[in-house]
């Protein structure tokens, strides 16, 4: 950093899928491609010494310009998983221990109900394919209305081009498997109809329970066994054709940057029985190292009013004496007299 024009950038890497708000939380970057980038503060210009003022009438000027302190922002980095499969289902339904067999992902197993509190990303690899699956915690009924971690879970599903609902057969699941999807499609679509329109897939986990191949059937959905393993290769196979249409079908992902219109140069406004300009042009007018200097307080003098400071103060109902502050900067308001006058 610093050293003028040879200063360092400062770079902050972040993975695929992070999006950038600012902090009224507006978006300005989703960065969902290689490559892309966002300038998201900018460092403060260097002062000109003061071989720059030097000119026919002024061989040996005094003045020098201060350089600038750099933007300060501050920003909210969100990660939204970027993933060609997204398994969603109620807590329990046995997500973790399903992406924990099919990929190098390890998330936390048990023999006791609880729900993953974070998303697990697994790369699938078998036979010559290969997938990004994604583990959404536990949905439950009222997820996309904010109920338990719901938004927190369900945004992690909007990249994904595919989603595949794990059912859970299991008596200890409050709601039978036919309620259960009919619930997290409910969600899915109140959360987001475009997500909900994504092609998707059922699976009937635990299906080495009794009667679980029965409601498969009933349901049209592909019978896995997560902890014997029956069923997940060609379960696997038909998430990939999925995947691989949906990719061919789908356009390429792209992300964005948000571009700003340009704000007014500067600001008039009344403060404290005076006047307050605040603008980053006219802090720059005047960004001289010794202002005391009649020489620095003429060119900002000129600077100012070339920029259409005192024209703006007169129509803001500046009156000659007025104090203005710019900055730090206080100064009197002397509007220039008309020739008339």
């Amino acid at each position: 950093m610093r050293h003028g024009k040879n200063g360092v950038d400062l770079i902050l890497p972040v993975p695929l899928g992070t999006v950038v708000l600012d902090d009224d939380g507006t978006l300005i970057a989703d960065l969902a491609a290689e490559g892309q980038e966002v300038v998201a503060v900018r460092g403060g210009r260097g002062g000109l010494g003061n071989a720059a003022f030097v000119g026919p009438a002024n061989r040996a000027p005094s003045l020098a310009e201060q350089g600038e302190y750099g933007e300060e922002e501050w920003f909210t980095l969100e990660l939204k998983l970027l993933a060609d499969a997204a398994l969603i289902g109620f807590p329990n339904a046995g997500k973790s221990t399903f992406i924990s067999k099919v990929s190098a992902a390890r998330p936390k197993i048990a023999d006791y109900p609880f729900t993953t509190l974070a998303p697990n990303l697994g790369v699938v690899a078998f036979d010559e394919r290969e997938f990004v699956l994604a583990d959404i915690p536990g949905l439950i009924e009222g997820a996309a209305n904010g109920r338990g971690l719901g938004h927190e879970f369900l945004r992690h599903t909007e990249r994904a081009r595919v989603l595949v609902i794990l059912l859970d057969p299991a008596e200890t699941q409050a709601n039978p498997p036919g309620e259960q999807l009919e619930i997290l499609r409910r969600e899915v679509d109140e959360y987001s109809s475009e997500l909900a329109a994504r092609p998707s897939i059922v699976l009937m986990n635990k299906c080495d329970l009794e009667g679980a191949a029965d409601q498969a059937v009933k349901l049209e959905a592909l019978p896995v066994s997560a902890l014997t393993g029956d069923g997940v290769r060609e379960a696997l196979h038909a998430i990939a054709d999925l995947v691989d249409r949906a990719e061919r079908e789908a356009p390429e992902r792209r992300g964005f940057i948000l571009h700003r219109p340009l704000g007014p140069v500067f600001t008039v406004s009344p403060e404290d029985g005076g006047w307050r300009v605040s603008g980053r042009s006219v802090e720059r007018a005047i960004a001289f190292a010794d202002l005391t200097s009649l020489e620095a307080a003429d060119v900002a003098a000129k600077r100012l009013a070339g920029l259409g400071v005192d024209e703006a103060l007169a129509e803001a109902g500046a009156v000659a004496g007025d104090e203005v502050r710019l900055g730090d900067i206080t100064f009197e308001f002397t509007p220039e007299l008309d020739d008339e006058e």
